[in-house]
């Protein structure tokens, strides 16, 4: 334990000049009275309150970092039932309905692309801000397109800023959460994301009823709405501490450190790793291989971080959950529901479903782990989109039909949120060293992206040729090789801070081998 042993063998100092000895020793000395402290009550409780507020203010942090997700969320769930009355109004083709709906994903990665540098340069959470104004300009103009050329370019300007914000937030928040609660804080995103497809589905339903040329306007209108909160929320949150250490302001990150860790005499600890980490790039620039470059040309360990990361990612999407969150009306249409209102009515069973099962994920990712969960989402989500595949093809339309079609549907996003979800966007913030992740997560976001516009905007397309049931046997096919990937190249990473998780990649073995569930914990965290 490399980076846990320089602090243990009292050589801390050692190439981290920067940090103030004093504070540091002032942290000894209370260690060497903590058994007096153990025993009075008022300083026991200024500990639990102190515990408490930070809890608080870290849980606060992660929920405002979280905001840009639900505009992704929203404009998913919004235009299932929106395309629907834009068809009508615009006299759109088939065509011109799957670009319209699958060019964000593609549009979006450009922004991820450019959300590393950006992010590396203005900080994470002014990044955010640049996404949630890139956003809403792009929401304005599509609220008011008299065209679908119109439409288009509002929709281009909505998926740069869209790919800005899924790329940040969890890289930020992987970066200001503790230890102990990362994986649920930093699954905060894709609860968002469930929620503001929940709202999607909501404003369809309820906008429904007014005239086909207004009715779309005002729920694309609606999605504004969020973006604002960001800007209050950009006052409120700190800086990453990690990025502040890149631009060598240590101080600054000291003090965040102590806003965010309960455990205070942790603070000097966490700071010394952080330095050891972005060391090599703050030592001596000139030796350093470009960004780029080493993600170009990765080591072994890299490479094992990028075949993880932006695998995990592409089969988040590749297993076809936009299809069925962007088209679930065609397929209750296809299993026998008839009428606008019923289509949109089962869509909000369905985000009702994805948003309730996040919820499950963010219980249990820190105590069960990352892998246990992959495994059962990616083996739900192979029996549900073959039973749908199943249902679509040799059931008709009776009423058995509809109601199985429903419940896979509902089943597939149920497993989707329970674990590949969320767990896919808590691995690509966390597996990569310091100086890489920005970059790395956004290639992974791009990978994410690509497979998401890929699949949306031919869906129509293939379910035409072989039929919407011959579509999700592809999907479920995809489903199972998933469950291979993750079986045999996604380590567990629970419980390990994300210094300790980057030489979890300097192991070949422990890499590749499902057995790093059990032993890894106790042999990478031996100081606790």
């Amino acid at each position: 334990m490399g980076l846990v042993g320089v602090q243990e063998n009292g050589h801390g100092e050692m190439g981290l000049s920067s940090i103030s000895l004093g504070t540091k020793n002032k942290y000894k000395r209370m260690n060497s009275e903590l058994s007096d402290d153990h025993d009075n009550p008022s300083h026991n409780h200024y500990q639990e309150q102190r515990g408490s507020n930070i809890r608080k203010y870290v849980f606060a942090c992660a929920v405002f970092a979280s905001l840009n997700n639900v505009l992704l969320g929203y404009d998913v769930g919004v235009m299932s039932g929106a395309i629907l009355f834009i068809q009508e109004d615009l006299k759109i083709t088939e065509v011109q309905q799957e670009v319209l709906v699958g060019i964000l994903s593609i549009i979006s990665l450009f922004g991820s692309l450019a959300g590393g540098k950006t992010s590396d340069v203005l900080g994470r959470k002014w990044t955010m801000g640049l996404a949630a104004i890139i956003f809403q300009l792009g929401a304005a103009v599509m609220t008011l397109a008299p065209s679908f050329q119109v439409l288009m370019i509002g929709r281009l300007m909505a998926g740069v800023g869209i790919g800005l914000g899924v790329m940040i937030a969890p890289v930020y928040i992987a970066e200001i959460s503790p230890t102990v609660s990362r994986g649920s804080l930093t699954s905060f995103p894709e609860i968002f994301i469930n929620l503001g497809i929940l709202l999607g589905y909501v404003s369809n339903y309820a906008f429904s009823g007014l005239p086909a040329h207004i009715n779309w306007r005002i729920m694309l209108a609606v999605g504004i709405l969020p973006s604002v909160f960001i800007g209050f929320a950009l006052f409120v949150i700190p800086e990453s501490p990690r990025w502040l250490v890149m631009r060598n302001r240590v101080d600054e990150a000291r003090s965040v450190l102590l806003k965010t860790n309960e455990i205070e005499s942790e603070v000097e600890e966490r700071l010394a790793e952080i330095l050891l980490a972005a060391g090599s790039g703050n030592a001596d620039k000139s030796e350093e291989k470009a960004v780029w470059c080493e993600l170009l040309r990765p080591s072994p360990a890299i490479r094992r971080m990028l075949i993880t990361g932006f695998g995990i990612q592409c089969f988040q999407q590749i297993t076809g959950i936009d299809a069925t969150v962007y088209y679930s009306p065609e397929i209750f249409k296809g299993a026998g529901i008839e009428g606008n209102s019923k289509l949109l009515a089962a869509t909000v069973a369905v985000g009702v479903t994805k948003t309730i099962f996040i919820l499950v994920a963010i219980i249990f990712i820190d105590k069960v782990g990352r892998k246990p969960l992959l495994y059962i989402s990616t083996i739900g989500m192979t029996i549900c989109l073959f039973s749908l595949g199943f249902t679509l093809t040799f059931l008709g339309k009776g009423e058995i039909g509809i109601a199985l079609a429903i419940l896979s549907v509902c089943g597939n996003v149920a497993f989707f949120s329970v674990g590949i979800g969320p767990v896919c966007w808590v691995l690509t913030s966390e597996i990569f060293p310091l100086k890489l992740r920005a970059q790395a997560s956004a290639l992974g976001a791009v990978g994410n992206r690509v497979s998401s516009g890929i699949v949306a905007m031919s869906f129509l397309s293939v379910s035409r040729a072989i039929s919407i049931g011959g579509t999700f046997f592809i999907f479920s096919a995809i489903s199972a090789l998933s469950v291979v990937f993750v079986h045999t190249l996604v380590p567990e990473t629970k419980g390990k801070s994300l210094e300790q998780i980057e030489l979890l990649f300097q192991d070949n073995r422990e890499w590749q081998g499902s057995e790093v569930e059990l032993g890894d914990v106790e042999h990478l965290v031996q100081k606790q």
